[in-house]
């Protein structure tokens, strides 16, 4: 297998997960707020939560140093 087509794969599966991970976030859709209650606290991530922002931010990092190392290998 080629370094390239390694790139090609990394950048696709990183590029789903990163997507399922930013789905599955919960963010300012609380249900107090279908009833006109803003109900916005400042609260800290914690436990499952966090973890989902920081794996985001780690597969987001991946894709992105994937796409430009496609972009500089030569074809």
């Amino acid at each position: 297998m080629q370094f390239g087509n390694f790139l090609e794969v990394v950048t696709f599966i990183s590029a789903i997960l990163t997507i399922i991970l930013v789905l599955l976030q919960q963010r300012g859709a609380s249900l107090g707020a279908g009833f006109g209650s803003s109900g916005e606290l400042y609260t800290t991530r914690r436990g499952l939560e966090k973890s989902l922002f920081i794996a985001t931010i780690v597969f987001a990092v991946i894709f992105v140093l994937s796409i430009l190392g496609l972009l500089l290998i030569p074809a």
